[in-house]
């Protein structure tokens, strides 16, 4: 007769990692299982069963991973849910893979747990890795597992949440672990743009591995303990000869600044997972829906006088483009993303009347506000994703144009700026234009103008409008007249002068109908907050077609 193991014997649990197992009890049933004969010992040893999977392999195991700096998968579950609403389903699977000693370990889980829960009070899914089970490497079962999650959550509307801890592929289990990755990649993809997908990169993320956060909307990284590469520092010492370290090629601060592949960097797990939190409390749970509203005690009239002394009249001055967004939201709170990368340009969250906005600001502190390469990716996606889920956009321009150069136009600044302008032009959600300052060439186009699509443009009094700076301008219009000039100097500042006062005044745009209002910088809250209202019910019917063709 088969004699069925029971969950807390030796091949339940992974024992083979060095667990001892306990000893079956009870009598044998009739299908050959050693069983309790009554529903509440049944219960109890259910009970048994999932209290040993949630504790993991071992002490010793979550011991290994508390001195890595690292929290075990349910104290970052918990972190993560209210308390007590977190559902876990598959717990008890375990694969069924055979050779290089996996017949021997099968423990509960397989590496990952699965489930929804709330995030202040709505719901949410996740996959977790659990690094002590098999390193947090996927195979066949643990692909499954998070296949079956992310088709409930598309299925439901909901949120997910990945918190990668794992080491990739599971070589012994070898094409069908890759099979799995190909299964994740393609439900990724499907559920782009219908639920929002963040991914929080808590240890090793290596290989195939790193793509699927790459196709998130938001990837989340823990400084220290986080890495994520396509090939580690092994393999880049053989293929290139260069020594590098894990935190070198693929950490949290290369990633949040350099490379851009993060979206937010946090010290650690407990501040990374409050920050998925926050985010997710901005967010609406599909594209079906409108972003959450949370009443403030902010008035919507309240006039932000700071404003007036914010921003220095004279254009060649900087200032911080954050003082100036945290003036005119909800209780000056929102929520940065990129802030390491590409700082030239701001993308926020924030709450204007309780409504979620998306804010896109050229930075003048960093760069002058130029728009580059990075720049106009990083605002691109930004602007993508917020149409995508209904929330409406706030663009803030100070910008003196795109960053000349042989290595900008090398790098292909065409074809990424050609990004912001594509995704401005494509979006459908309201759209309001505020034009703090200068905004010269094709950056005044590409920064929402009314041209492109924007419903509202508004700008200050302190506005600049044109092709090129009054300076430029006077060079190239009146070359031969200043240089003709018996004093160069003099005939050059008078032309300027000229130049500015006929076309650069700040009523010039106003006057030909490409803004709206010239308006009291300290009346910008009111004004958005009325602007949106009134767009609330924007209609703005696409042409029919599978998809456009946009700039990669």
């Amino acid at each position: 007769m088969t004699i069925i193991a029971r969950p807390d014997s030796a091949a339940a649990t992974g024992a083979g990692e060095g667990e001892s197992a306990g000893e079956p009890a009870g009598e044998e049933t009739a299908a050959g299982r050693p069983g309790p004969a009554d529903m509440r010992s049944n219960v109890a040893e259910l009970r048994q069963a999932r209290a040993m999977a949630r504790e993991g392999p071992s002490a010793a195991a979550t011991e290994r991973q508390h001195a890595r700096g690292k929290l075990t998968v349910h104290e970052r579950i918990d972190l993560l849910f209210d308390p007590g609403t977190f559902r876990e389903i598959e717990q008890l699977r375990r694969h069924r893979a055979s050779g290089f000693g996996l017949e021997d370990k099968r423990p509960a889980t397989d590496g990952v747990v699965t489930g929804w829960g709330k995030v202040m009070g709505r719901t949410v899914f996740v996959f977790a890795h659990d690094f002590r089970i098999f390193g947090g490497s996927l195979g066949e079962a643990h692909a499954q597992k998070i296949h079956k999650v992310m088709d409930l959550a598309e299925a439901a509307g909901a949120p997910l949440v990945a918190l990668n801890d794992g080491a990739g592929a599971r070589i012994q289990e070898g094409v069908t672990a890759l099979a799995g990755y190909g299964g994740i990649f393609r439900r990724t993809v499907r559920a782009s743009g219908v639920i929002p997908q963040i991914s929080v990169i808590l240890g090793p993320c290596a290989g195939g591995a790193a793509y699927a956060p790459a196709l998130t909307d938001f990837v989340f990284m823990v400084s220290d303990t986080a890495q994520m590469y396509i090939t580690g520092p092994d393999v880049v010492k053989s293929v290139t000869g260069e020594s590098v370290t894990h935190e070198q090629l693929g950490g949290a601060d290369v990633h949040g600044s350099v490379s851009g592949a993060a979206t937010i960097v946090c010290a650690d797990e407990r501040e990374c997972l409050e920050d998925v939190r926050h985010l997710l409390s901005l967010l609406p749970s599909n594209n079906r829906e409108l972003p959450p509203v949370e009443p403030s005690g902010d008035p919507p009239d309240r006039r932000c006088e700071a404003l007036l002394d914010l921003v220095p009249p004279d254009a060649r001055q900087s200032y911080d483009m954050r003082a100036v967004i945290a003036e005119f939201v909800d209780d000056g709170d929102f929520f940065e993303i990129h802030s390491r990368w590409a700082p030239n340009i701001v993308c926020a969250f924030a709450r204007l009347a309780g409504q979620v906005v998306g804010i896109v600001g050229n930075q003048p502190a960093a760069l002058a506000g130029v728009l580059d390469i990075q720049a106009s990716e990083k605002a691109a996606r930004f602007v993508q994703f917020c149409d995508a889920f209904n929330i409406p956009l706030v663009t803030l321009v100070d910008v003196p144009g795109f960053l000349p150069g042989k290595d900008q136009e090398y790098d292909g600044i065409i074809r990424h700026g050609a990004k912001l302008l594509y995704a401005y032009c494509d979006a459908t959600v309201p759209r309001i234009q505020v034009i703090l300052r200068k905004v010269y060439g094709g950056a005044y186009i590409v920064m929402d103008s009314r041209s492109v699509g924007a419903d509202l443009s508004f700008a200050w009094p302190t506005n600049e409008i044109a092709v090129m700076g009054a300076e430029g301008a006077a060079n190239v219009v009146f070359r031969r007249e200043i240089a003709a000039a018996p004093d160069p100097d003099e005939a050059r500042r008078q032309r300027i002068k000229e130049y500015r006062q006929e076309l650069m005044h700040p009523y010039y745009a106003a006057e030909r109908g490409l803004v709206d209002d010239v308006i009291d910088p300290a009346d910008t809250r009111a004004v958005l907050i009325d602007a949106l209202a009134m767009l609330a019910a924007k209609d703005a019917p696409m042409p029919s077609r599978k998809h456009g063709n946009q700039p990669m």
